[in-house]
């Protein structure tokens, strides 16, 4: 559970700085911030696909296959299940506190803890990482949230005060469970081809949210999380 600790940290961390450091990152600092973690995630998100695809060009091409496969099964079935219209609704509900909140809204502090709770437990970065931190101990897709997550925090804090601390919390406690679920099923998969599909997959999952931090391309995310699901299974079948 070392990413899931090490996000909790970065967001008790960001409040801290952004209540008692007075000023905001300036725009050209906040684009190189910008760029250095969607860089830091194509990184992440390839390596990932890059370790977990190998052996001769016909097994390379069958993996490739089953990735690919996966995507598109996952991607239909997320649509089918809404997944990514209903995050949207949460992060609308989100983004509207934001806006309405001011120096004179009266219950800023719930307010900060449920709107950073919603922005930093139902993106894919917190369910991809949790699971790889849990499978595999590889907890660099958590070590990236942790920085997006404490600098949000940091922000969030001047408007919402310390409320927004308090949602490392709901983090640790949703974080740390899949980490643990995925632990007990670890076994399951066992089988080191199951596991070299998960994680290509997630690898991809991770690359295509860096098109959105650069907002290069928008990417329906949360509709391919059927993916994980989709990826150990499709293996197993076309052994």
């Amino acid at each position: 559970m070392i990413g899931t600790i090490l996000n909790t940290a970065s967001i008790l961390a960001g409040g801290i700085l952004g209540k008692t450091v007075g000023k905001d990152f300036s725009p050209a600092t906040q684009q190189r911030l910008k760029v250095l973690l969607g860089a830091l995630t194509v990184y992440v998100g390839l390596s990932l696909t890059w370790k977990s695809i190998h052996g001769s060009f016909g097994q390379i091409s069958k993996q490739l296959g089953i990735v690919i496969l996966s995507m598109m099964l996952g991607n239909f079935t997320g649509r089918l299940l809404h997944l990514q219209a209903g995050l949207n609704r949460l992060g609308q509900y989100a983004r509207k506190q934001v806006s309405e909140a001011g120096p004179s809204s009266g219950n800023r502090f719930s307010e900060g803890f449920i709107t950073c709770t919603l922005l930093f437990c139902v993106g894919p970065m917190a369910i991809l990482g949790a699971l790889q931190d849990g499978l595999n101990g590889d907890f660099k897709t958590l070590g990236l949230k942790s920085v997006m997550d404490g600098l949000a925090t940091m922000a969030f804090a001047k408007t919402f005060g310390w409320g927004v601390m308090l949602s490392a919390l709901p983090v640790f406690v949703y974080q740390g469970s899949i980490t643990l679920a995925a632990r007990i099923v670890q076994p399951i998969l066992e089988n080191k081809e199951l596991l070299d599909a998960l994680n290509a997959t997630g690898g991809l999952l991770i690359f295509s949210i860096a098109l959105v931090i650069l907002e290069i391309r928008k990417v329906r995310l949360a509709d391919y999380l059927p993916s994980l699901v989709f990826a150990p299974l499709l293996t197993y079948w076309w052994k």
